[in-house]
């Protein structure tokens, strides 16, 4: 009955006894097995690709690659540089080693992602980097290739060229920088000058070894005799052909006519190298500009087309004077007048959680959603818009329809009269005006009409929440809406606008409408009732009319194939008659 004949019961349970006197757990009724424990084996963190462990160790990795890119050519092409400083190279190519190899133990220790979970079974991580292309050129570079020493001397640190192979981990460093970076095309631009610096210096080394193995001094291209005065030390040889090279590969200034086939090989190369150099530069600083356009023209609005519409029309050099200073003042403090635009691609909900970093603090502020739930301050935060105000610009004047309520991010507005001068009160960051208009209260003596008149002194940030997106949002939470009005309803109640008599016949109005709809929908109901039953007694009657037909018709059927019998019975007895 249990998935288990019962004769079989004891010796499944000798079978349990024996397997947990072997592991050395007791089997005393009422104590569940404990799990066992594996000997040797330790939990080991999984790094996540995309997470700051990985990158950071990215970053630290930076320094070994471009050591040997750098410092190994070099001391191969300038021999005086690996003998003076020999024993430091070898302690700093030890620690490069230890590097790469902790970098291949990292490999082992991060996860990757599989239909966007990420995979920490270490077995599985270990079989996909031994079976990809990565683990062979790791592997390649970490090569003890430095026993060559024992052949060749000290003197060749070319020996360990193999540890070229990990400029793979390099790029993948310099993209992780560039996704992270809050100045992309600053860094763009930067890499793009380090490759220039990188190939310059490649190409001073090899110089300096051409010059060597034609001889120094032997003709005006090679770099002078070391007994010339100042050309014998090794800061002086290192820049020397480092100018030189900058000279070959800019083409911006002459160079001595090469005399022997080397040398003409050596500077055929550059000049290719130079020509395809300096179109890969002037197309990335194109691209680089390029899209530091596009980019501006998503946070500002075009400026150029506004200047050229107000020239245009003839608009007054003052209010164009007026324009430009908004303008300036975007561009100069970074304000965006549309963030819609700029998070459009990212997810709805991680967009509104960005919205919400930045403008829920500034919604918290204001006395009439302190008490909300989180939900709709966030749906709120998604209905503000950012707006920017000049010096002597009018926000609303008074009489006007209240479409609209305003937080007030930065600056200072002033209160006030209608001769723009005089000054009721002024209004600072983290306050809000314009509230009452925007929520329908019962008994509101001003309506939806603004009551006083607001400027801004200077330049003012200010967020806009508009009275069709407060619906929105209140339409979804029923309970908010009605928190909301009883909070405006004090608020109204202090200030003495607040007619209870007009919201007493208000509330009855509404009273009587929703009684009448109720009325209403009640005669409804009882008319698709009726309708239904008038529906089914049709559909029954037409039900049976069918079975009546169906029924003549089988029994007209019937009467005619007897008259026909009785018709052919008639004629055979007509014929035989004599």
């Amino acid at each position: 009955m249990n998935g288990r004949p019962r004769a079989s019961w004891p010796r499944a349970k000798e079978e349990g006894e024996a397997e947990l006197i072997q592991t050395g757990e007791s089997s005393s009724p009422g104590t569940a097995p404990k799990p066992r424990k594996r000997c040797g084996h330790r939990d080991v963190p999984i790094l996540d690709p995309s997470g700051d462990g990985y990158f950071w160790w990215l970053i630290a990795m930076v320094a070994p690659i471009m050591y040997n890119w750098i410092i190994l050519i070099c001391r191969s092409c300038f021999p005086r540089l690996q003998e003076k400083f020999l024993w430091a190279w070898l302690a700093l190519d030890s620690l490069c080693d230890l590097m790469y190899l902790l970098d291949m133990a990292v490999h082992f220790h991060t996860g990757f992602l599989e239909e966007g979970l990420l995979v920490r079974d270490r077995a599985r991580i270990s079989r996909r980097y031994r079976r990809s292309a990565c683990f062979l050129w790791d592997v390649a570079s970490v090569l003890p290739t430095d026993l060559l020493y024992l052949l060749v001397g000290l003197g060749w640190p070319g020996v360990r060229a193999n540890r070229f192979l990990r400029a793979p981990r390099l790029f993948e460093a310099f993209d992780r920088v560039e996704t992270r970076t809050a100045h992309p095309y600053a860094f763009r631009i930067s890499k793009l000058m380090l490759y220039v610096f990188v190939t310059i210096h490649w190409n001073s080394c090899l110089y300096f070894a051409l010059s060597g193995f034609v001889g120094y001094g032997a003709d005006e291209w090679v770099y002078p005799n070391a007994s010339a005065p100042g050309f014998g030390r090794l800061r002086r040889q290192y820049l020397y052909s480092f100018y030189f090279s900058t000279l070959i590969l800019t083409t911006v200034g002459d160079t001595p006519m090469p005399q022997r086939q080397e040398e003409f090989l050596f500077m055929a190369a550059d000049f290719l190298l130079a020509v395809l150099g300096f179109a890969t530069i002037m197309g990335s600083m194109t691209s680089v500009v390029s899209n530091m356009n596009e980019a501006e023209a998503a946070f500002y609005p075009d400026q150029d087309l506004v200047k050229g519409y107000l020239h245009a029309h003839h608009v007054d050099r003052r209010l164009r004077g007026r324009v430009a200073a908004w303008f300036q003042h975007l561009r100069t403090n970074q304000k965006l007048t549309d963030e819609g635009r700029v998070l459009q691609h990212l997810p709805g909900r991680l967009r509104a959680q960005v919205a919400v970093s930045v403008h829920l603090p500034a919604l918290r502020k204001v006395q009439l959603f302190q008490n909300c739930e989180p939900s709709l301050l966030e749906e709120l935060v998604l209905k503000l818009q950012p707006q920017v105000y000049g010096p002597g610009e009018f926000v609303c004047r008074k009489g006007d329809v209240g479409r609209e309520m305003y937080f007030i991010r930065e600056g200072q507005l002033a209160v006030v009269a209608d001769d723009g001068l005089t000054q009721y009160a002024v209004l600072g960051e983290g306050l809000y005006f314009g509230e009452i208009s925007i929520i329908n209260i019962k008994g509101n003596k001003s309506g939806n009409r603004r009551t006083a008149n607001i400027k801004s002194l200077g330049f003012s940030d200010l967020f806009r929440l508009s009275k069709e997106g407060l619906a929105e949002v209140l339409a979804e939470f029923p309970d908010a809406k009605a928190l909301l009005e009883a909070k405006g309803r004090e608020i109204l109640l202090k200030m003495g606008k607040l007619d209870l008599n007009a919201e007493a016949t208000e509330v009855a109005c509404q009273q009587e409408e929703e009684r009448r709809a109720a009325a209403l929908e009640e005669g409804l109901d009882a008319l698709q009732t009726k309708l239904a039953r008038s529906l089914a007694g049709l559909e029954s009657g037409a039900f049976k009319m069918a079975l009546r037909l169906e029924r003549l018709e089988w029994e007209w059927r019937a009467w005619g194939a007897l008259g026909e019998e009785g018709h052919g019975s008639g004629g055979r007895e007509q014929a035989t008659e004599p």
